[in-house]
């Protein structure tokens, strides 16, 4: 498996585990510990959650598991967000940002109990506050880093304004943004924030690389334009298309690391083998452009 290097302390596994749909797995502790191990053995070594998933739940899961199997801990990267709330008002559930310093610090420490384990790889400030102060957050991940708390600090699913606002205020020290990427959102295309990743060699985390299974089971225009061109270059190369899909995600120079949300190891041996197929750069630009959502000038 191909090693991503974030930064001199930290490398991720070129293809991440993604647990936020853990509670739909149904799983004992066992049968996670079990899943855990398969990942390892197959050179996926780093996993990614949040507080917010499942209501903290999905970090108290994974603790129990790591604690039923204490040798997984010191063979995996962990990354987990903060930054995301709700509040329960006028009968209703009301979710929020809260990057303050104090909710940050205290984020962590919650998640570390949680997780039961001593240090976080990587921690993430989940999505753009807009309220947050660059200075006030960039202070609570640089004491989180010299507490030896987490090793390293990023965000996900910031705009390129925001993240080089908290990386002014971090004096450069992010090494991620995790955001949303696929055959059918291009949204970071759009607003500049590939290039500016590209050119600063900040390797981003792709979340929902599938689409969340739309672009299997969409019947949307863009679905059914993308998943016609992706099949018809699966054939080509003897491949399936999920295999497709993940090659395409990480021919681009940014070096993107794609997060799977399965539970099913065929699923994880489907993007793995993405690793070993040779996409045309012609054929990368018919994908980029099947939805007809992106034209070439």
């Amino acid at each position: 498996m191909e090693m991503m290097k974030l930064s001199e302390k930290l490398s991720l596994s070129r293809i991440i585990q993604g647990f936020w749909r853990l509670e739909s797995w149904n799983m004992t502790t066992k049968e996670l510990v079990d899943y855990m191990n398969s990942c390892i053995e197959r050179e996926v070594t780093s996993f990614d959650t949040a507080e917010i998933y499942s209501g903290t739940q999905c970090e108290t899961w994974m603790g129990e598991a790591f604690a039923a199997d204490k040798s997984i801990r010191n063979r995996v990267q962990l990354v987990s967000k903060t930054g995301i709330f709700q509040q329960k008002t006028g009968g209703k559930t009301f979710g929020y940002y809260n990057t303050s310093y104090e909710r940050v610090m205290r984020s962590c420490k919650e998640s570390l109990h949680r997780l039961q384990t001593d240090y976080i790889d990587l921690y993430l400030i989940h999505r753009e506050d807009p309220c947050f102060d660059p200075w006030e957050t960039a202070r609570a991940l640089k004491d989180l880093k010299k507490e030896g708390l987490v090793r390293e600090v990023g965000v996900s699913n910031f705009d390129p304004f925001k993240f080089d606002a908290l990386n002014k205020a971090m004096e450069g020290e992010l090494v991620t943004n995790q955001i949303e990427w696929n055959p059918v959102c291009f949204e970071h295309f759009d607003t500049g924030l590939m290039d500016y990743l590209t050119v600063n060699r900040i390797h981003p985390m792709i979340w929902s690389p599938l689409a969340g299974g739309r672009l299997f089971t969409g019947k949307d225009e863009y679905s059914v334009k993308a998943m016609t061109k992706i099949r018809e270059i699966a054939e080509r190369h003897k491949e399936e298309p999920d295999t497709i899909v993940y090659a395409w995600l990480m021919y681009h120079p940014v070096g993107a690391m794609p997060i799977i949300g399965s539970s099913k190891a065929e699923r994880l041996d489907l993007a793995i083998k993405a690793l070993d197929v040779k996409l045309e750069h012609y054929e990368w630009y018919e994908i980029y452009a099947a939805s007809g959502q992106q034209v070439l000038r």
